[in-house]
This record gives structure tokens, sequence and C-alpha cells, in this order.
């Protein structure tokens, strides 16, 4: 099955708003397949491997199905486990964010009843939830099926593993029989047959073959990384692990612009690939690459489509892929004609539990890793710059200065100062070093595993200038122009922020105060929301600078906010708000 971009399958102009702020580029196969069934109207058996992109394949179109202004329960879908109740809530809220009055709901037990009798009884169209905890709610007559549309059944084997068979049939036999019937399964034993076959009338059966790991080659880790840390932690990880050529993917992208913009301030040669780069520049780009004009290409699955480059060292999934397709497709980019390869994802928050899909599907395992210390890059660092010299010199494949070595000798100095001003000077000292853009502090966060509530704290990373390397264990790549790379004193700083937002329909906002009045992101989408009563939803980047802060915001919506915030008192500083210039 083909893949297809999201305009080609019939969606609504919210719902393709929706999908492109979330960041796909395009349809997963199963999506491709099944969405258009399913807006069809028809009963539907979509067979698909967890991990394949299915729960957007049918909360795509029970958004579209849902009449905002129906203030009753439209769309029923029953999960397994409230793990994946949460995981699919969230999903409908980020697909839903443009379509008027439509509310989801999550309900599972362990939660809430409070919340969740509120959220019925103000009517949310789409409800979301475990068998054992929607039964409990019919019985208290707290929900309400005779508005139902659809109702759907995510991974129906797994369900029926657990037992709630009786409460499935139950639930669609209370269901109007007029509604359209879903059902998503990797494997369609006996009983969900008959479940199908009792439930639905004509339904189209969606199979998609899954893809299967064919690069056993390739060693596979994650590291759980606060998504403020990520840059953070990349640069330690290309460093400790001595890495000049590599793929990076990024969800989005404005993500693969920041990004670029945060590895150049650092010194890391990289250019990028997304859906605005013209098809000669992808031609420009995709031609240094191969001849390692630089050292990592940042892209979107989409602009790296038919990639094709021997030797490389490593993917990192910067942002997690969509589904375990992609997942593949990444990392098969590494590993390849029987050499080792590396394959690193960053996990953020809940993401846990869609790698832990992505294992299922890939049926392979991740290792956890933990994030390396300062201490440890540098050691690392210098351990390399060690075995390089002492190879040189076992080698003796360097000119000689014995000239200079001598006058030093005589002016007094020992070998071994010399020796150490030698290396000071190739910049393994930090004081020798240039000014650096220095990246702002980073957060401390629980860790989600083992039980383990120790804080993990992620100290400031020197970076590495490029033309200056702590402990070169090979020459930094030179621009492609031939140019010898700038001092890092005269770089442009890369990580300042475009005074331009990179989110079409996004206007970027200057507040005149930053981190230095103790401002926090969450001070920001307070005032903008509480204030201005512009949705949270309608307010986009966040970027924290000494002494100012820029926003993105709804283009249509930027001069009211900016009318009623200019002059009021706020955290005891008078607001000044414009259009970033």
């Amino acid at each position: 099955m083909q893949k297809k971009l999201f305009s080609e399958l019939g969606l609504s102009p919210e719902l393709l708003k929706a999908v492109a702020k979330v960041g796909f580029e395009e349809a997963s196969p199963i999506q491709s397949a099944a969405i258009p069934v399913i807006m069809s109207g028809s009963d539907t058996v979509g067979q698909s491997q967890t991990g394949s992109g299915k729960t957007a394949a049918f909360a795509i179109p029970a958004i579209e199905r849902v009449d905002g202004d129906l203030r009753a329960t439209q769309v029923l879908i029953l999960c397994p486990t409230r793990e994946l109740a949460v995981q699919v809530a969230e999903e409908v809220a980020k697909l839903a964010m443009f379509k008027r009055g439509v509310r989801e709901l999550p309900i599972y037990g362990g939660a809430s009843y409070e919340r969740q009798f509120r959220g019925l009884h103000a009517g949310a169209q789409i409800v979301i939830g475990t068998p054992g905890r929607i039964m409990d709610h019919l019985d208290r007559g707290t929900l309400k099926l005779d508005q139902i549309r659809m109702v759907i059944l995510d991974e129906a084997d797994r369900m029926l593993d657990m037992g709630f068979v009786d409460d499935i049939k139950k639930i669609l036999s209370m269901a109007p029989p007029e509604r359209q019937t879903i059902f998503f399964s990797a494997t369609v034993p006996a009983p969900i047959a008959q479940l199908i076959k009792s439930f639905t009338k004509s339904p189209v059966t969606v199979k998609i073959q899954s893809e299967t790991l064919t690069v056993p080659l390739i060693e596979q880790s994650y590291y759980e990384v606060d998504r403020r840390a990520k840059v953070e932690v990349l640069c330690r990880l290309i460093d400790l692990y001595d890495i000049s050529y590599g793929i990076i993917f990024c969800a989005t992208k404005m993500m693969v612009d920041e990004l670029v913009d945060h590895l150049v301030a650092r010194g890391y040669s990289a250019d990028k690939l997304h859906g605005d780069i013209t098809q000669n520049m992808r031609e420009r780009v995709m031609g240094k690459f191969r001849k390692r004009g630089f050292e990592f290409l940042v892209a979107t699955d989409v602009a790296a489509r038919g990639l094709d480059v021997d030797d490389i060292e490593v993917v990192f999934n910067y942002d997690l892929p969509h589904d375990g397709e992609d997942y593949v497709h990444r990392i098969g980019r590494t590993g390849r004609a029987g050499r080792t390869g590396r394959a690193i994802t960053f996990v953020a928050g809940r993401e846990i539990y869609k790698l832990q899909n992505i294992q299922r599907f890939t049926q392979s395992r991740i290792r956890r890793e933990k994030v390396p210390s300062l201490e440890e890059v540098e050691e690392k660092r210098a351990n390399l710059f060690f075995d390089s010299l002492k190879e040189t010199l076992e080698k003796g494949d360097f000119k000689r200065h014995d000239v200079i070595i001598d006058r030093l000798l005589e002016a007094g100095h020992s070998p071994t100062d010399i020796a150490s001003a030698l290396i000071h000077l190739l910049g393994d000292d930090k004081a020798a070093r240039p000014a650096q853009v220095i990246p702002e502090e980073l957060p401390q966060r629980e860790s989600r595993y083992a039980g383990s509530s120790e804080p993990r704290n992620y100290p400031k990373y020197e970076p590495r200038s490029g033309d200056r390397d702590a402990a070169p264990s090979r020459p930094r790549a030179a621009r492609a122009d031939g140019d010898a790379p700038r001092p890092a004193s005269t770089e442009r700083r890369f990580a300042d922020p475009s005074p331009k937002s990179h989110e079409a329909g996004m206007a970027r906002l200057a507040f005149n105060i930053g981190r230095d009045q103790n401002i926090q992101p969450g001070d920001i989408v307070g005032v903008i929301a509480g204030v201005a009563k512009l949705p949270k939803e309608s307010i986009g980047a966040i970027h924290l600078q000494p002494q100012q802060t820029l926003v993105d915001v709804a283009e249509d919506q930027a001069k009211a906010v900016i009318k009623k915030l200019n002059g009021i008192k706020f955290k005891g500083n008078k607001l000044a708000v414009s259009f970033a210039v």
C-alpha cells in the first residue's frame, strides 16, 4: 500500500490544519487505506500492528463525523488499558484542536469519577475508555449511547486476551443499531471474528502487511530526555561517541530549522532537508552530504525519502517517529552492507508508551541508556585525544619542529610544560576557548522508570567550537565553500530565534520581559490566555531570552493580544508587547 498525502484523503480544512500542526506530512499505509473507507460510512476491520499509525486512522474519521453543536456522546472508542486510553485521548485532542466545539474525554479505572461525571455532563462528544469503566458509567446512567454514531474497538485482540469480551458484547448491544462499527486488531482470532460477524454489517477489511526489522546489526538505544534538554544531550552523545557522520530526524520543518541553527552555533557542521527545500537545493545538500561536506543532515521523514548514503555512523530520532514503519525506515539508513550501525532515540514523558508500541511492532529490543554526565564526556574525549596522539607518535608520521622545541628548552622550559602548553593551544583547557553561546541551565526531572524518584540534573555543557576541539581525534569538516571555519568569537549567534515564526498562520510577538525577570513559559501562556482570552491551542512556540520573550500566536489574534496586554502590570513589570523585529 502506497502512502498518500493527507490532502488526498478528502479531509476538512480544520483537520488538515491540525494534521500540519501536529507535524504529519503524509499518511502511513494504514491511514492511507483506512481513512477513506471509514469516512465512506462502512463498517471496517483494520488489521495492522501496534505502532503502525492506526490511532490517527480511526481518530481522523471519528472527528470528522462529530457534530460540534450537539452536546452528547457521538463516538465511543474502547481501549484495553488506561495507558492506551490516555494516549488515544491525547492524539484525538491534537487532531481536533481546530474543530469548533469538539471535546474528548478519557474514562478509565483509577481516575477521578467527579472529573468524568463533569466531562460527560458537559457533553463530551468523543469518549475514550476501558470496557470496565465504560460499563460502570452505563450502569450508573452517567453515560448514554442513544446519540452514538460510531463505536471503535482499538486493539480488539488484546481486549479479548484481558477477558473483556462479555463487556464488549454488552456495550455493542446497547449502542444504536445504525451506528458505524470499527474494529482494529493486530490479529483476528475466532472470538474476534465472531464479534465482527455479530455486530457489523458488510464490513470492509483493510489489512496492512507489517514490515519487520531487516537490519539486525543496528545497535538500538533510547534516552529519556526532557524536551528542553534535547539539544544538550544530543551534543554530549555526539562528542561521547566521537560521531562525525549521521542523520538526525525531527518531526516538523520548524524543528529541523531550529536544530540546525543550534548545531551550527555550537560548532558542528550541519545542513537540512524538509518539505520547503527546493529540488535544486535538495540535490546540492545531498551532494555535499555524500561527499562528507558536513557532518549531520537534519531532516523530516518525507524529505529524507529515497536517501541512499553509505557509511552513516548513527541515526538520531530527535523526535520519536509517528509509527513503527517510519522507525524502521529511519534506522535502516545506518548499518548497511553488512556494517554495524547505531540508532539513538530520544523519548520525552508519555512517549514511552509510543516507544513500547514501536518495539512490539519491530519485534526488537531498544535498550535504555543513562544520559552521560559532563565528566564522562570530557573523560572520553581526553582518552580519544590521548589515543590519537599516541598513535601519531608511534607511527612517526608528523612534521618535526625540533628548532622551535630546542629554543623553548634553551629558554628554560621543561618538556612537560611545552607539551601541556601545546595541548592547551589545541583547546583542551576550557580557559583557552573563545567565548561561546552557552546553553541555559537545563531542568531537573524525575525518572519514570524502575520506581526511581531521584531527580536527574543536566549540568551546563561546554560546547565545542567549529575550529577547535578539546580532544580532536579527527579534523573537523571544512566549510563547503572551501574557506576555513570561522572562529567561534565571530560566529553569528544562530541559536537566537528568528523574528518571524516558522509556523504557517502564526505571528511572532516580542514581550519586554524574560529570564532575568524570572519569567517561565507557563507565565506567558497564563497572561495571554487569561487577559487576552486566547485559547491555549492558539499559542505556539515560546523563546525565553534574558531581557525579552518571543511568542508565536495565531496570526489573526496577534493585534488583539498586543492591544489587551500592552501597558498592564504583570509580575511587577509594565508589559510592552509588539511584533518581533
